[in-house]
């Protein structure tokens, strides 16, 4: 009898260890991502895809390029309704979190004007970048807005997942750009790097999964939320 409590007790506890490490990768990651968008909005050469229409809208409106993040963020989760997707803990997380942080590394980073820095700086968020996103989606805790957007749109047109993301993102970096937003050889070197990078951070994060399957939030497969913004 006392070995099986010993035994039920070990397992809770490693059970709260892994909750525990998830819940530290989920804001690390998103702390770190909005870290790394930050180092790519200073390089000048060229951002993500949203980061573009947010660096657009925050020129039209006045406001800073993290609050318009997080406006747009809960504008794309409003859209969950109607595809009937669920979010989870790191979904709404990543509302407030990416763009916090983002705004507060714009305040502490100076901006940077030899070419030589913004190649630094552009390669350190692109590789950042790869990272947190492996830190945050294989912390499981479900997509964040963005990418819930296209799984929902793949399952309600039954379209690939493919076609839906590449025509959103194609339409949002068409909209910032028309806004104002900076488009140049970061974007293409961040398209053709980030899966790859993700992949490759995502096996090194990546968490064994308990076995009484928490019940705390939704908790999302990696596969079709790679690259949480």
């Amino acid at each position: 009898m006392g070995q099986a409590t010993t035994t039920t007790r070990g397992h809770h506890l490693s059970a709260q260890s892994r909750l525990g490490r998830r819940l530290v990768q989920l804001y690390a990651g998103l702390a770190l991502y909005g870290a790394s968008s930050a180092l790519l909005v200073r390089a000048g050469l060229g951002m993500e895809p949203w980061n573009v229409l947010h660096q657009g809208l925050a020129e039209l409106t006045g406001l800073t390029i993290g609050v318009v993040s997080i406006i747009v963020g809960a504008t794309v989760l409003l859209l969950w309704i109607p595809l009937r997707q669920r979010p989870g803990l790191g979904t709404v997380s990543n509302v407030f979190v990416v763009g916090l942080a983002m705004d507060g590394t714009l305040a502490l980073l100076p901006d940077a004007h030899a070419l030589a820095a913004r190649v630094a700086l552009l390669a350190a968020g692109i590789v950042l970048n790869g990272a947190a996103t492996g830190l945050y989606i294989a912390a499981s805790f479900g997509p964040g807005p963005r990418d819930g957007l296209m799984t929902g749109l793949h399952r309600r047109t039954g379209r690939s997942i493919r076609l839906m993301r590449t025509a959103v993102e194609a339409t949002v970096v068409a909209t910032g750009f028309a806004l104002g937003g900076t488009i140049g050889v970061g974007t293409l070197l961040y398209a053709l790097s980030i899966g790859p990078l993700a992949q490759l951070f995502l096996r090194i994060f990546a968490v064994r999964p308990a076995s009484d399957g928490g019940a705390l939030v939704a908790a999302g497969s990696p596969g079709p939320a790679i690259l949480p913004r």
